[in-house]
């Protein structure tokens, strides 16, 4: 049976911001986003980790299995430093790999620096729930869900939110509607 609301699972990945070194910017970034695009009802669950591969995987499960997310997007630990293990953590918990979503995420963002190509962002299906890891940056977080308007706010490069809410229509999760003027959810016309 479908949710009436959408559950998300929001995880910031960053050693310091676990061990309370610095306030966490992604969550609340994320949630804030999430409240400005979503028309429909949601709830985030949220948790702030370490750059720990075990931790990760264990979170993503249990955001998963236990808590049944619909989605769960990732921020941090994306990039190719040792300690960013976030994408192998990742695929590791996968049942199967969406490959088009961090290739969008990475053409985005080349858009504004040319290190975006170090970015190692994946996303993938675990049962019926859509994981997506995204930048760590709160200014990159909103660009790669948004995509690229022009100055007369017509879609230049799409964001890639976009694609979640049919994505998650094809894993029998719950609807999802987005205010269009923040980013229009394709959906197949009917026939």
């Amino acid at each position: 049976m479908k949710n009436k609301f959408t559950k998300i699972g929001l995880i910031s990945i960053s050693d310091r911001a676990s061990k309370g070194e610095y306030e966490d910017q992604g969550i609340p970034h994320l949630k804030a986003w999430l409240q400005k695009a979503l028309i429909s009802p949601f709830e985030t669950i949220e948790k702030i980790i370490p750059d720990e591969r075990p931790i990760i995987e264990s979170s993503l499960i249990h955001f998963v299995d236990i808590d049944l997310c619909d989605l769960i997007l990732t921020t941090g630990g994306t990039g190719p430093a040792l300690r960013d293990v976030t994408p192998e953590a990742t695929l590791a918990i996968a049942d199967r790999e969406m490959p088009g979503f961090g290739e969008q995420m990475r053409q985005i963002s080349l858009h504004f620096v040319p290190t975006a190509i170090l970015s190692r962002q994946v996303a993938v299906v675990r049962k019926n729930t859509l994981i997506i890891n995204l930048p760590g940056q709160p200014k990159s977080i909103a660009q790669t869900l948004e995509g690229l308007k022009n100055d007369q706010g017509e879609v230049v490069v799409h964001g890639i939110f976009a694609s979640v809410p049919y994505c998650i229509d094809l894993l029998n999760g719950s609807f999802i509607e987005t205010h269009q003027d923040i980013v229009k959810a394709f959906r197949p016309k009917n026939k």
